[in-house]
């Protein structure tokens, strides 16, 4: 496939770089968190980027999307990681997939259309402990006529505090780290014996630990043969993540490399040092090879193969090369990078997070090692 992006996808990008950039620059991220604002995000900001179709962009067009594909929203996803953009965009787009994917043609009609004009907000409830495990689901459901009662609880569910519907995943047979058994159920957040507790985590993102005594749940995909459908969805949450690591990776790599030439020590700027450009130089490499891993990741996503391979490939690249780069961005700032008058702590504070969504190196390094036969 073409590593490239085409006219209309460049055309995207420069749109995205725009908004965010005049409209949803790190200064309102950093007003959002000062503020202690209960949603998380701007609502005027994200009323603006339901009205630029972003919302839309990877919903088919019978259902009334744009039916732009996932390589558009991967860059649009990289241009709001560059100014960490707070938005429900990556978690609604994630469970937009999993209807997309697993859903009835009735729920499709219902519920995309939802998601396209921003009506509708989504959001996959799968962790139960502080490690990824997809299939480590304990969370029960039993089917009472034609609903399911739901009853465990999720950690880690980000943006469960602001969604409208809940994609959990449950277990209707089997015990906890059985593939077989698994079910995707879709719940209503505010629907009785559901209980959200909104978490801030590090990088002061949305998060919420939510609780299921009895909640009514709707049958989403195949009862007990839920894994193929999780397993879908997540990839597509780890390349839609990797794309947004991608944007704050390059930001704060760029940040770094401009702060090397303006600050001096002995009378040179600091970007002169022979050791400073080697690790910078190490840094640029890393960047670059990100890039393509992640362009190919969104443009398998397009066109579904077999994406786990590029799925755990692109997630463990991101999560090695934004922690490099922004630990090593704190480290050529010196004292002052260290300091919340800066903002390049808050790309180091992001990027530890993200490598815990969805799987870590080590997570993934092994899936890719056990896809691979070994």
């Amino acid at each position: 496939m073409p590593l490239v992006l085409n006219e209309e996808q460049n055309m995207l990008r420069d749109s995205a770089k725009d908004f965010c950039t005049n409209s949803a620059p790190i200064a309102q991220f950093r007003q959002l968190r000062d503020d202690k604002i209960e949603a998380g995000f701007d609502q005027q900001t994200w009323q603006q980027m339901i009205e630029l179709g972003w919302t839309g962009i990877t919903v088919p067009e019978e259902f009334g999307g744009l039916g732009f594909g996932f390589l558009g929203l991967g860059v649009v996803l990289e241009e709001c990681g560059r100014t960490l953009t707070a938005s429900p965009l990556l978690s609604t787009a994630i469970g937009a997939a999993a209807i997309a994917d697993g859903g009835s043609g009735e729920q499709k009609s219902a519920l995309l259309p939802k998601v396209a004009e921003g009506e509708l907000l989504l959001a996959l409830a799968v962790e139960e402990s502080a490690h990824h495990n997809p299939y480590g689901a304990a969370t029960r459901a039993e089917k009472t006529g034609s609903t399911y009662q739901v009853t465990g609880k999720k950690t880690f569910v980000i943006d469960g505090n602001v969604a409208d519907k809940l994609i959990v995943v449950a277990r209707t047979s089997g015990n906890a780290g059985d593939r077989d058994g698994l079910t995707l159920l879709l719940v209503d957040r505010e629907s009785a014996g559901v209980t959200v507790t909104k978490t801030i985590m590090t990088d002061s993102r949305n998060a919420a630990n939510i609780s299921f005594d009895g909640a009514n749940g709707e049958l989403l995909g195949a009862e007990g043969n839920g894994a193929d459908l999780l397993d879908r969805t997540l990839d597509v949450a780890r390349i839609l993540l990797s794309a947004e690591m991608l944007g704050g990776t390059q930001e704060c790599f760029e940040r770094t490399v401009e702060y090397l030439k303006v600050r001096e020590q002995f009378g040179s700027p600091i970007g002169s040092f022979q050791g400073l450009q080697h690790r910078a130089s190490v840094m640029f490499c890393e960047v670059e090879m990100s890039k393509s891993v992640v362009l190919e990741a969104l443009s398998a996503l397009d066109d579904p193969d077999d994406i786990a391979e590029l799925a755990s490939l692109a997630k463990t690249r991101l999560n090695d090369t934004f922690n490099l780069v922004s630990a090593e961005s704190i480290q050529m700032h010196g004292g002052i990078g260290m300091t919340d008058e800066y903002d390049i702590g808050f790309f180091m504070k992001r990027s530890r997070v993200c490598e815990a969504a969805f799987g870590n190196s080590s997570f993934h390094r092994d899936r890719y090692a056990t896809i691979q036969g070994y």
